[in-house]
């Protein structure tokens, strides 16, 4: 199992796919692990990228500091990360905690990126998504990782994938356990709460970004998207249809198509995001088509529907 040094610490990551070849480095959300990237990384491998995945300072098997670990930390872990890759164009792309590290990675090394796919991110921590993070800590001190997952399962997925998935959730929240530690994920959330607005940096960021967000997203909902959409001069926001907070487990083959296709539009010269607004496909492979002229972004995805579906909907109520 290869690993990098950060000061005194060890960090796990795999690398797979062409020396060559255009890379993507993904990024972790708070309790996630290596293993929960092997999708992508083995359809991404498959359409000829390189990808680099690897534990965050304090999660899975990477170091687990004892004291308070800094973001600029896990921002310099990236940028070791980047330097052992070399070879091709490099992608930078992190789910909710992770994607704010990769926001922070483009705002200080962006000469050294090709493009960003911040997924479920944020720039700023609104009123609402501070008091969710106090309950989550609030969570973890008194009840645990267990504890804290079970919060987490609700308000990151949709019923449509829990209900299939209740039989395998004790597995997943053990293995949660077994990889995290209390103190490391309290060192790591902490963070949050004396978190400085991005707002005023993100102009600074100059490469393609697509933004990813779930319609039904609640931890970060379309206003913290919107924030970077109208900051960011060469983005564009991508709403995906019937996803919540943690898409990125729920429908793994359509957002590796997602960021494969954005690559490949980038290094093909495609790519003109112009703070522009698009709603992703259900199916991988599908097209991705501009968000609805006349109706409002910031709400859910209007849907033309069925005749007799319509018909039912529009009964007056007696």
């Amino acid at each position: 199992m290869p690993s990098l040094t950060h000061g005194l610490s060890r960090i796990r990551y795999e690398l797979a796919g062409p020396e060559n070849g255009p890379a993507y480095v993904l990024i972790n959300g708070l309790t996630q692990y290596v293993e929960i990237w092997h999708p992508y990384r083995d359809a991404l491998v498959s359409r000829g990228f390189r990808v680099a995945i690897f534990d965050l300072l304090g999660q899975g098997v990477s170091e687990k500091p004892s004291l308070f670990i800094n973001q600029d930390d896990q921002v310099q872990v990236v940028s070791d990360l980047v330097a052992e890759i070399g070879g091709g164009p490099i992608f930078i792309s992190g789910i909710s905690f992770g994607g704010v590290i990769a926001l922070r990675y483009a705002i200080a090394h962006g000469d050294t990126i090709a493009g960003l796919v911040p997924i479920s991110a944020f720039a700023e921590v609104s009123p609402q998504l501070y008091l969710l993070g106090k309950a989550m800590m609030t969570g973890l001190v008194l009840g645990g990782t267990n504890y804290l997952m079970d919060l987490l399962f609700p308000m990151n997925l949709s019923n449509a994938w829990i209900g299939p998935h209740m039989k395998a959730l004790d597995a997943a929240k053990r293995r949660g356990w077994l990889l995290n530690d209390v103190y490391a994920l309290q060192n790591l959330m902490e963070s949050f709460f004396d978190f400085e607005p991005l707002t005023p940096q993100l102009p600074s960021i100059r490469v393609p970004t697509m933004i990813l967000n779930g319609e039904f997203d609640f931890l970060t909902p379309r206003p913290l998207q919107e924030t970077m959409r109208v900051n960011i001069p060469d983005s564009a926001l991508v709403i995906v249809p019937n996803a919540y907070h943690a898409f990125t487990l729920e429908k793994p083959a359509l957002t590796a198509d997602l960021l494969a296709r954005f690559a490949q539009d980038v290094m093909a010269g495609r790519w003109h995001g112009k703070q522009s607004i698009w709603v992703a496909p259900e199916q991988p492979g599908g097209d991705i088509v501009p968000f609805p002229a006349g109706f409002d972004h910031m709400r859910a995805i209007p849907i033309h529907l069925p005749p007799a579906a319509a018909e039912h909907r529009e009964t007056p109520l007696p």
